[in-house]
């Protein structure tokens, strides 16, 4: 098992800078590449990892041989499940894909991080690597290959009135990234919306939705809390997603370059995961306005959020759900075949077996 150490995420970048920094390239033709990749130009990801490591670190580690241009989902004017459409076309050569999104074209994408699978990031990550050849193989009949996994902070619920309990959903419009988060709300009675992360602040704000489920550090970088009052902790989902890359522009790369941006991605994947595995404890601290405890966010100082932890009781209810809906609701949409895959590969992690109904 992977071991986890526990360093800050300043020093953690630092160190796989100097990781990235001996890779050497050979001189040769200039590459430009075209990166699309956070849902918000604001959230940590995107200011502590994609612009050092992707935009500033690939020119200055390439001598100068690759340029990269990067943008953020919202300047793009993107938001989310067409991101597959638009690297698939060509339009982009890289981008971050949040997976639960574009399941709808590739329904596998889905198995890695279903509502109530995994218990920690370090669970979500063994299961991704775990299904990578897979999903591959998968996205590559549609002309995408993933290079890096990379997590967000646990996706918890921002409402506008109070939460303490699952049950507090019933008859609530939540806006959830699709997928299997949608049949774990309909179970509990919730209405699940489907809304772009980056029309979900104007939603909340207008009374559209009464709930929104993200990353705590996410929503906190989005400022969530000005359109919301109360956070519930429970982590329905870990937020795994992907970088993924055009296959025939990747195909095409000379060979070393292919190798030095396969190895940079290695490295910002490392960086990812241990900034979302820092952040989701100090997005909670930080919207509820506790200094002390947050170090990457920002601190709620005006009108902090009212956070309530998740009961024993609602996380074995995500948990039941699982096996009793959302892992039935998955195979319906993906089939038979995503059952026996999540069977052979997934289950052994996971402790929870898909039986057909």
């Amino acid at each position: 098992m992977r071991r986890l150490i526990k360093v800050s995420v300043g020093l953690a970048l630092l160190g796989f800078a100097g990781q990235a920094s001996a890779q050497t390239l050979p001189p040769g033709p200039p590459v430009a590449i075209q990166m699309v990749t956070q849902l918000s130009p604001s959230i940590p990801q995107y200011t502590r990892v994609d612009i050092p490591m992707l935009r500033e670190g690939i020119p200055q580690r390439s001598n100068g041989r690759i340029s990269v241009t990067l943008a953020s989902w919202p300047e793009r004017n993107l938001n989310g499940p067409e991101l597959l459409r638009v690297l698939r076309a060509g339009q982009i050569d890289l981008a971050g894909i949040a997976l639960p999104t574009v399941a709808g074209d590739v329904p596998l994408l889905d198995i890695i991080d279903l509502a109530g699978l995994n218990a920690s990031h370090e669970q979500g990550r063994r299961v991704a690597e775990a299904m990578l050849p897979t999903l591959n193989q998968e996205l590559e009949r549609v002309g995408v290959r993933i290079v890096a996994f990379y997590p967000f902070p646990a996706q918890v619920l921002f409402c506008r009135d109070p939460v303490t309990s699952l049950a507090d959903l019933k008859g609530r419009r939540v806006r959830t990234p699709g997928g299997s988060q949608n049949d774990f709300m309909q179970s509990i009675g919730a209405q699940p919306v489907a809304i772009g992360f980056p029309e979900v602040y104007a939603a909340l704000e207008r009374g559209v939705v009464d709930c929104a489920v993200t990353g705590t550090a996410t929503g906190n970088g989005a400022r969530w809390y000005e359109v919301t009052k109360h956070l519930y902790t429970l982590p329905i989902q870990w937020g795994t997603a992907a970088y993924g890359v055009n296959l025939a522009w990747w195909n095409r790369l000379d060979p070393a370059v292919r190798q030095f941006l396969q190895e940079t991605m290695n490295d910002v994947g490392e960086a990812q995961w241990k900034l979302g595995l820092e952040a989701t404890e100090d997005g909670v601290q930080c919207n509820a306005g506790i200094a002390a405890g947050c170090r990457i966010g920002r601190v709620v100082e005006n009108r902090p959020m009212t956070v309530t932890r998740a009961s024993q009781a609602d996380m074995a209810l995500l948990r039941q759900s699982l096996s009793t809906v959302v892992l039935p609701a998955f195979v319906k949409r993906c089939g038979e075949r995503c059952g026996e895959v999540y069977n052979r590969i997934v289950a052994p992690i996971s402790g929870v077996r898909y039986e057909a109904r």
